[in-house]
């Protein structure tokens, strides 16, 4: 049995510093106390191009020396625009005592008795090397340009499924070759699976992922290690196991699950792992339907402890609310909190154009036009209107005093006189309510 610790989605960035290097020092301090046989980075070691000088890039490089130190470590190529090509080239310099594998390429690679790593020379060994330990199957980001290129941008997507899938059955017989040889063999790919679910929550459907549960056992691998999504799921086949470490910290709100690394055993035959949570930070989220109610953040930093946590407050509310907010005010009563995000939704004014009002004759008809184009009925409003314009004031409130029909007057379209008629606008309410946690981030919103 080998002992492998799989890392994913560290996203070291100067706004992720400390919540990446407090979450994998400590994931690497773990994999040194419980004595793992080598690690694997599963792709985003960075949240995007870094200076080589950047504080970000520094501690991400003490760490994976740390690691190299202890065992042979093995990182994979993420996706491009968080890890640009070339961005982990600098990795097998570092000089540890294990080397560091840049996996940036479609292929194998065989883990040797010696501790060194052996690529394929082409997309798989022709047979399994002698003296290896473990044979590794590394699918890095797959390049969707270069395929848009060849089958058009239209079909690109789907194509990649479907040339990854074919890919994938042809590693079957090596690896089923290793299995023999009693070598353990484990895959590890950066991507999305159709049908897992992310750290929030949202079902990925549909055609245009890069892989499927099916293509990925299909590989013939005891252990396939999948980075990009940050929610943490496995898939189980008769003992192979496929699964998401899911990313080493908290990096946005909303993100409920544990966080942290997969301590897996892979044997010829057997695969298991358990989650080791990492210090992520706590987020608090407070959602209003409308005003953002000072009294209710009150009450709930004292009950939900925000203390030390990342707090994220939205609401809802109409245009002419807006300037109403007290965002001062609402920091305040969330001072012990670590960061305060405020996030507001204005819901605009709505106001309906009556078409063609201008060019009706007669008063009366211009309040139909506005009747029909606002959903209102008519007859109601053009017997109000003749009662406004011949019978006095007084008669009116008698007539609807004691119970008659007030609105009958006699008809007079020429000498009518129709009041200044507005057409109602529409807005969310703007009344407090009760603030309630929400898993899931809000659509559609707008900070101000």
């Amino acid at each position: 049995m080998m002992k492998v610790a799989q890392f994913s989605d560290l996203h070291f960035s100067g706004k992720n510093l400390d919540e990446a290097g407090r979450c994998f020092g400590f994931a690497v301090d773990q994999a040194i106390e419980r004595s793992v046989d080598v690690a694997v980075i599963s792709g985003d070691s960075t949240d995007h191009a870094l200076d080589v000088h950047s504080p970000a890039v520094e501690r991400l490089a003490r760490e994976v020396r740390r690691l190299a130190d202890h065992c042979p470590v093995l990182m994979l190529q993420g996706t491009f625009s968080h890890e640009p090509p070339g961005t982990l080239s600098i990795f097998p310099l570092l000089g540890g005592r294990h080397p560091v594998f840049v996996a940036d390429r479609i292929g194998q690679a065989a883990l040797m008795g010696d501790g060194t790593w052996l690529a394929s020379e082409g997309w798989r060994f022709d047979a399994v090397p002698a003296g290896a330990r473990a044979v590794f199957t590394c699918i890095p980001t797959v390049n969707k340009a270069a395929v848009a290129a060849t089958v058009g941008a239209a079909e690109a997507a789907e194509a990649v499924g479907q040339e990854l899938a074919a890919l994938l059955a042809g590693y079957a017989p090596i690896n089923a070759a290793a299995r023999a040889a009693q070598v353990p063999t484990m895959g590890v790919a950066h991507g999305t699976v159709s049908g897992c679910v992310t750290e929030h929550g949202v079902p990925m459907a549909g055609f245009d992922h890069e892989f499927t549960t099916t293509s990925l056992f299909a590989a013939g691998t005891q252990a396939f290690m999948l980075g990009h999504i940050h929610k943490h799921q496995s898939w189980d086949d008769s003992g192979r196991v496929v699964a998401y470490a899911g990313s080493i910290g908290r990096f946005h709100h909303g993100e409920l699950d544990a966080k942290g690394f997969l301590l897996w055993e892979v044997g010829a035959a057997v695969a298991r792992f358990q989650l080791i949570e990492t210090p992520a930070r706590r987020t608090v989220d407070l959602v209003f339907d409308g005003l953002p109610d000072l009294e209710q953040i009150s009450k709930a930093a004292t009950e939900l402890g925000v203390a030390g946590a990342y707090v994220r407050v939205r609401w809802q509310v109409g245009e002419e609310e807006r300037a109403s907010i007290d965002r001062e005010a609402i920091k305040r009563a969330l001072g012990d909190a670590a960061d305060v995000q405020l996030e507001g939704r204005v819901v605009p004014v709505v106001r309906s154009r009556a078409a063609g009002i201008s060019r009706a004759a007669s008063l009366q008809e211009k309040v139909r036009v506005w009747a029909r184009a606002t959903g209102c009925a008519d007859e109601p409003l053009i017997d109000r209107l003749s009662a406004l314009a011949h019978r006095e004031p007084a008669q009116i409130a008698s007539a609807i005093l004691s119970g008659e029909d007030g609105a009958e007057a006699p008809e007079d379209e020429g000498n009518a006189v129709l009041p200044q008629v507005r057409a109602p606008r529409e807005a969310a309410p703007a009344t407090a309510s009760e603030p309630r946690l929400d898993p899931e981030p809000q659509a559609a919103l707008e900070l101000f």
